[in-house]
């Protein structure tokens, strides 16, 4: 028998991209237009998108700039950004919106590396959960029979393998955060 671990394998990337997706979200020291993914400002009476409504571009490294296609909409984005309480400065002059990040502290860089962790902690339980199920399903094609204890056994430690190299994935992903944090 020849388990196909593909499923597993997508599962596994998929994991590792909500990670990433989820860390990119945490604020750090750095400006990155996705730090206002979740920002919707009123617009054609209905909550849109930042990103639906402007440019986002990176001005310096604790700036962005904000410039909206239609500039009627730059104080309602504006109130957008307040309502998110992302803790940023907001500046509107004749071409859009600069949005200042001030300088984090010591205290909120140690929350922050705190909730990274723990967004790994998550991705590692998900991934633990499809080890079970693939486990789980090699254990039923054993009871089915037509299988050596030999190849199940072998099939288990391949699993156990790709599951081990996601959960190194996830790690090198949340090192790649503290460090950005702490920069």
């Amino acid at each position: 028998m020849t388990y196909d671990f593909s499923k597993l394998k997508t599962n596994i990337t998929e994991t590792e991209e909500w990670l990433k997706k989820e860390l990119s979200g945490i604020r750090t020291g750095r400006a990155a237009p996705t730090l206002l993914d979740g920002v919707k400002a009123e617009a054609y009476d209905t909550h849109t998108p930042l990103r639906e409504l402007a440019s986002i571009s990176v001005e310096d490294a604790r700036t962005l700039r904000i410039i909206p296609w239609d500039m009627s909409l730059v104080k309602k984005i504006e109130k957008g950004i307040t309502d998110a309480n992302l803790g940023v400065g907001i500046a509107t002059d004749d071409q859009g919106l600069r949005v200042s990040f001030p300088e984090l502290t010591s205290e909120r860089r140690t929350q922050l590396s705190k909730i990274a962790g723990d967004k790994t902690e998550q991705a590692k339980v998900t991934l633990r959960s499809y080890r079970t199920d693939a486990l789980k399903a090699l254990d039923a094609s054993e009871k089915e029979g037509g299988v050596g204890k030999d190849e199940i056994s072998r099939l288990k430690t391949e699993v156990q393998k790709l599951i081990d190299a996601g959960n190194e994935s996830l790690l090198k992903i949340l090192e790649r955060k503290h460090t950005e944090i702490a920069e």
